[in-house]
């Protein structure tokens, strides 16, 4: 009997401090500079949110210690001695009137930050009654698996600019998001920019962030929305004013036309095949008379695929070394958590691995995003007389290479 106590006590100290372990290592509180960890805050709004967290954090600290003090205290002093009942209580003013003070107190400490940080989270302050706003408005548009992100026009207050999976921010300014989904619910998350905020279809709501300075940051849903749930990820690379304006700028114009032979017969192609009726070629969205947004293509738009950063929310590491030839052979990129990143810490694309990674996708799109609606309805896939030929997937490839 003895040695099964001994056992038992073994086994729930082995658990506490599993626990203990996982949660430690789930709350990145030992690794803040994790690339989705919320406690290396980059940004006001998720600087605010950490700062609640703690609040209630040692709030909930100071309670359990003083319950579980009490419970041990009683525990000891009031144990089983003799077979004599134990002096019999009737009530204590003062204690009663101390444990209904003190939760309270516990609450007021706890609902001041946290009203106040829901408040300073909200959107609307940006955004008047007619969904206009004096800071960068930008679309956000979730879709089984990826996310749609829409900016106004430059150049044409009635256009839209859409671009897949990467959101581009300017330094140092507050960025106002109205969130969507065309689907499913989804939930937009930059842990180190912001918390969560739901994307529930036909019921916007509206979110902003800033970030401190430039850098890239990972961004997922944070809703499970399907089997390629874990596959719906982004990057949010936040750049000065000067260099956002010129990405803004470039995204608004044409892909250049096709000039070498295999280039002219993936464009064609792309569009016999019917790839045009998912993936638009133009990344310009008109919008409605009224202001209002319009329905895109079933797909990602492509207009610049090509020097994007971030493609399918899939990281996939290549066969293709990241090495810089150039530089005789040495090793320049590094991965991190299965994205390549440049050791001296600026944003590349690999073409090498932009080809493979393409390639694969057009081949075999099923095996690389499970449940994507281009395995499930492109006519290639669907039906074995319309398989694409290696000579067409080559071509396609050598098209999608040159949208720069």
């Amino acid at each position: 009997m003895l040695k099964s106590a001994v056992s038992l006590k073994r086994l729930l100290s082995a658990a506490l401090l599993g626990a203990l372990a996982a949660l430690l290592t789930g709350c990145n509180v030992v690794t803040p500079d994790h690339s989705q960890s919320t406690f290396d805050t980059l940004g006001p709004v998720a600087e605010n949110q950490l700062f609640i967290f703690w609040v209630i954090f040692w709030a909930g600290l100071v309670v359990f210690i003083a319950v579980e003090g009490a419970l041990l205290y009683m525990v000891f002093k009031f144990k089983r001695r003799d077979d004599l009942d134990p002096k019999q209580t009737h009530g204590n003013t003062r204690i009663e009137i101390a444990w209904t003070i003190a939760p309270v107190i516990v609450l007021i400490v706890a609902a001041v930050p946290t009203i106040q940080g829901i408040f300073y989270a909200d959107a609307g302050r940006y955004v008047d009654n007619n969904g206009q706003s004096n800071e960068l408005l930008v679309d956000v548009i979730g879709h089984q698996w990826w996310f749609e992100f829409r900016y106004p026009n430059p150049n044409n207050p009635g256009e839209q600019i859409a671009v897949a999976n990467e959101l581009y921010v300017p330094v140092g300014e507050p960025v106002v998001f109205l969130l969507d989904s065309v689907d499913v619910i989804h939930s937009f998350w930059v842990p180190k920019l912001a918390g969560k905020v739901d994307m529930i279809p036909n019921n916007d709501n509206k979110m902003w962030f800033q970030a401190y300075a430039p850098g890239e940051f990972f961004g997922q849903c944070a809703e499970f929305c399907g089997v390629s749930h874990a596959n719906m990820r982004f990057k949010v690379v936040a750049v000065p004013r000067p260099e956002f304006d010129a990405w803004l700028q470039h995204q608004a114009s044409a892909a250049p036309l096709p000039s070498d032979p295999l280039v002219a017969e993936g464009k064609e192609l792309f569009r016999d095949a019917g790839c045009s009726g998912c993936h638009a070629e133009s990344s310009i969205i008109k919008l409605r008379p009224d202001g209002g947004r319009i329905p895109g293509r079933t797909g990602p738009n492509l207009t610049h695929i090509a020097s994007r950063l971030n493609h399918l929310g899939v990281y996939r590491n290549s066969d293709v070394p990241f090495e810089d030839h150039a530089n005789g052979g040495r090793q320049l990129y590094v991965n991190v958590d299965g994205i390549p990143q440049r050791l001296d810490g600026q944003p590349f694309v690999s073409e090498a691995m932009l080809q493979n990674n393409l390639k694969t996708w057009i081949s075999d799109p099923e095996a690389l995003k499970p449940g994507n609606l281009m395995a499930r309805d492109g006519e290639p896939y669907i039906d074995p007389a319309n398989e694409l030929t290696e000579r067409e997937i080559d071509a396609l490839v050598a098209y999608l290479l040159t949208l720069k």
